[in-house]
């Protein structure tokens, strides 16, 4: 019997995580079958995954009209109801989570902060601690995003022992800054004496948001050959600097107390032009000690006709070509990032305050609105 394709991509060193979930999902007993049979090896979710399962749902209408009777404001609803469904979903990834060749390496559901403080640290570091003890679970990373304000959020998180999923990560200077920040918080940890080995923590790197901001850019200067290899190229070079860091004198020190590597975890990995493979940014970026987590649409595609090969190393010269040539044509990738950083806050700010506008409109139905 044929390996699954998913199982394949393990074989290569890669973690498979679901970047999906709902109530349906995790009642139904797919997201086990997808864990046993496909190999997906965690899940994670962002307010705009929760908004389409609330909102497109009746299955959350009863908990909406129960805790707004019991006075909780709607955003206490909403996290209320995620801290629910992820705690089921932590659940249901023990398993993973506490393999022994690999304790800690996956299983994790992520949850993630308010978008709205993306740019307010103390902020951010204050729901982190809430949601993390919420959940109470070993396996659960809370998400926070890699802006300036996030950087010392994610550096105290980790110092105080909170698995952390940096998200939104655009440009491989921001993407430098965020394992500082994680090695930083884990030294800090380590003066104090605290134990660093259940530590665990991802950089997401998003990729199809910046080609497809970029390729326009590209056809109009006659590099339309370049389609697509933007993202590819920057993730391959993260890579590099990821085996760069992880390798240092001063990583090592942890290391020799347990500290796990953080490791980068690519995201927005559906391709959004339909001239592309629908698996390309799955294939293109295989490789040991990484994640990807993929919509279930993906899933299903690269478990019919996806290819599985080590591909993260290959080329890294033509990646690099590719980064300098943009350059003669104007392409300022920190711009680029800075860019996709604040429209990215906007594509989950948005999705949010639809998801309390929805709440706020079934508090009324149920006569119990404060």
């Amino acid at each position: 019997m044929e390996t699954n394709k998913v199982k394949q991509i393990h074989d290569f060193g890669q973690s498979i995580w679901l970047d999906f979930i709902d109530r349906k999902i995790i009642f139904s007993g797919e997201l086990k079958k997808l864990i046993e049979e496909d190999g997906v090896r965690g899940v994670t979710s962002n307010p705009a995954i929760f908004e389409k399962a609330i909102s497109s749902s009746a299955d959350y209408d009863e908990d909406i009209a129960r805790l707004s009777k019991d006075g909780f404001t709607t955003e206490e609803v909403f996290f209320k109801m995620a801290v629910s469904d992820i705690k089921l979903a932590c659940d249901v990834l023990a398993p993973v989570y506490n393999e022994e060749d690999v304790v800690g390496a996956d299983g994790y559901v992520s949850l993630e902060v308010s978008p709205f403080l993306a740019r307010d640290t103390e902020a951010t570091i204050q729901q982190a601690r809430e949601l993390w003890q919420q959940v109470d679970k070993e396996n659960v990373m809370i998400k926070i995003p890699g802006t300036e304000a996030g950087l010392s959020a994610i550096e105290t998180a980790i110092s105080e022992g909170i698995n952390i999923n940096v998200t939104l990560l655009f440009s491989l200077e921001r993407y430098e800054a965020v394992v500082e920040a994680y090695i930083s918080g884990l030294e800090k940890r380590a003066e104090q004496g605290l134990p660093v080995d259940r530590v665990a923590s991802v950089a997401s790197f998003f990729l199809s948001r910046i080609d497809i901001l970029v390729d326009p850019v590209l056809d109009k200067n006659g590099l339309g050959d370049l389609r697509g290899q933007v993202a590819i190229a920057s993730a391959k070079m993260a890579y590099q600097i990821y085996k760069r860091t992880f390798s240092t004198d001063r990583w090592k020190k942890l290391a020799e107390k347990g500290a796990v590597p953080q490791r980068l975890l690519w995201a927005s990995t559906s391709s959004k032009d339909p001239a592309f493979k629908d698996t390309r940014y799955v294939e293109a970026l295989i490789g040991p000690n990484t994640v990807n987590t993929i919509p279930l649409q993906t899933l299903e595609a690269f478990c019919d006709h996806g290819d599985a090969a080590s591909s993260l190393e290959k080329d890294l010269d033509g990646a690099t070509e590719i980064l300098e040539k943009i350059k003669t044509v104007g392409v300022d990738m920190d711009a680029v990032a800075t860019q996709l950083e604040n429209e990215g806050i906007d594509k989950f700010t948005e999705p949010f305050q639809k998801l309390l506008d929805a709440i706020d409109t079934q508090k009324k139905q149920s006569g119990t609105n404060f």
